[in-house]
């Protein structure tokens, strides 16, 4: 099949060459439109899907010793790349969902953490940029970039009146929403039982009579409440919804962009029974934990089924990642697991955010590749825009690189380090170091991630010149960052 459309792409190409020949003839000043030069390279259909405060070592492909069923990831990374040095933008939420979206650092404009900040209408998202492209765009799931409504209570900060906030997916390039501002439970979303304060986890509900509303609503791109298909799993549920709009762009020969963006395993985390009876040997939060992961795993199956049954498996990319490592303080606290990295969510150590990372595209990707090469979130945007042949229209900074190279073999090493900040944690990470400050540049650490990935052995004291001129970068990239946030961008 790949043989035969890359035959048919090589046919449509000298067609059209034929047909700008032809029409040049008729009038030399005369431009041809747009679509017709759009057409002579098939542009690939986009998907990025997002876990939530997922573990590196919550995937089967990355750490066998995960009692996590993920045959369909698993499948997925077999069928791409597997990027063991993936890295969220950030260690918690929020941020690193503008960087996906941006290809900058959001501390470049005001998205400093979770539920801080929003998607300034000045920004340059991906969904803007491709919907000029000719793309048919949609958000599924989780936003966490602002709120969405400006009339009732909704989520963290959704409320009458709270007009700053206002950025739903629809005013920042997307055609097609079905979108939450933040958390919700994974199995039945919108529900909870009365009296239920668990922040972690419970069983499902049976009895739904007893069950209230947790608080938090699903909206459309028109900013309307959706009603319906709203209970069992919320993985089906999202994906009940990127479904009918993936068939739609295949039937209209339009390529899309997909952000497929699931609540799963934030807490509180809750597995139906199917799945909550695979992991019946663990206790009540293990089981849900694990129960959830997998009908995740499901449904990204169901998703990479359905592309084949339309014929455009080949020409879409998809990545997945999380968007942080896991929750809680420690592995007692949470089953979710970093495979052993240091840190954990709200941690710039490599556990906070050293993440699952895979990427299938059949046109470009040979199977069964292993990468040791670091990207992050922020890399999105420049690769996507370098592949479709689109230029930022101006000279913002951006701080992703294209991965192009890097697929090609042409890349072994990032020329461009990866800078983090949260709270009070800096980091600059390259190909093979990394520099860590804890208390805002006071104290610093520093280490060697190809001999120690884990980060036990401190060798600041031994390399005072690496320290000393990775600090000057990152203070300078922080100064950038600072300059971007006061608007000079715009």
């Amino acid at each position: 099949m790949k043989i035969l459309n890359e035959i048919r792409n090589l046919i449509l190409s000298g067609v059209l060459a034929l047909l700008a020949g032809f029409v040049s003839t008729i009038d030399a000043k005369a431009p041809l439109a747009p679509e017709i030069f759009a057409a002579a390279k098939k542009r690939p259909n986009i998907i990025l899907i997002m876990a939530d405060d997922l573990g590196w070592g919550d995937v089967r492909c990355f750490n066998q010793g995960t009692p996590i069923q993920t045959p369909h990831l698993d499948s997925m990374a077999a069928a791409g790349i597997q990027f063991n040095r993936f890295y969220s933008s950030s260690p918690v939420c929020s941020p690193t969902r503008g960087s996906c979206m941006t290809g900058r650092y959001p501390f470049r404009y005001g998205i400093y953490y979770a539920n801080t900040g929003y998607m300034k209408t000045e920004e340059l998202t991906l969904p803007e940029l491709l919907r000029k492209q000719g793309y048919n765009t949609g958000h599924f799931g989780k936003w966490h970039l602002g709120t969405l409504t400006t009339t009732i209570q909704d989520a963290n900060r959704g409320k009458p009146g709270n007009l700053k906030e206002f950025s739903p997916p629809q005013v920042n390039g997307f055609d097609v929403c079905f979108s939450t501002e933040s958390k919700v439970p994974t199995w039945d979303p919108m529900l909870k039982r009365s009296g239920e304060s668990s922040k972690t986890c419970w069983n499902y509900i049976k009895n739904k009579s007893t069950a209230v509303h947790y608080g938090t609503h699903y909206w459309n791109e028109k900013g309307e409440i959706v009603r319906d298909n709203l209970e069992g799993d919320n993985s089906r549920i999202i994906m009940d919804r990127v479904i009918p709009f993936i068939k739609q762009s295949v039937e209209e020969n339009e390529p899309f962009f997909s952000v497929v963006w699931f609540h799963t395993p934030h807490l509180p985390v809750v597995a139906g029974p199917k799945y909550a009876a695979m992991y019946d040997q663990y206790d009540e939060f293990e089981k849900n934990y694990y129960g959830c992961i997998t009908a995740m795993d499901e449904q990204i199956g169901r998703l990479r089924a359905t592309l084949r049954e339309h014929g455009v498996a080949d020409n879409t990319m998809i990545w997945f990642c999380s968007d942080n490592g896991p929750e809680g303080k420690n592995a007692d606290e949470n089953p979710g697991t970093t495979g052993n990295f240091r840190g954990r969510k709200r941690s710039l150590y490599e556990g906070g955010v050293r993440v699952p990372g895979i990427l299938e595209w059949p046109a470009r990707v040979q199977p069964g590749m292993v990468s040791d090469f670091p990207v992050v979130t922020s890399d999105y945007l420049p690769t996507i825009l370098d592949e479709i042949g689109v230029e930022l229209p101006d000279k913002r900074p951006v701080d992703g690189i294209s991965l192009l190279p890097m697929l090609d073999g042409k890349m072994t090493k990032r020329s461009l380090p990866i800078g983090f900040e949260s709270r009070e944690q800096l980091s600059w990470v390259t190909q093979q170091y990394k520099l860590y400050s804890g208390d805002v540049g006071k104290t610093w650490e520093f280490y060697d991630l190809l001999a120690d990935p884990y980060e036990r052995d401190d060798i600041a004291a031994r390399n005072p010149k690496r320290v000393k001129r990775f600090k000057k970068q990152l203070m300078k990239w922080r100064a950038s960052c600072a300059v971007s946030d006061s608007g000079k961008d715009y």
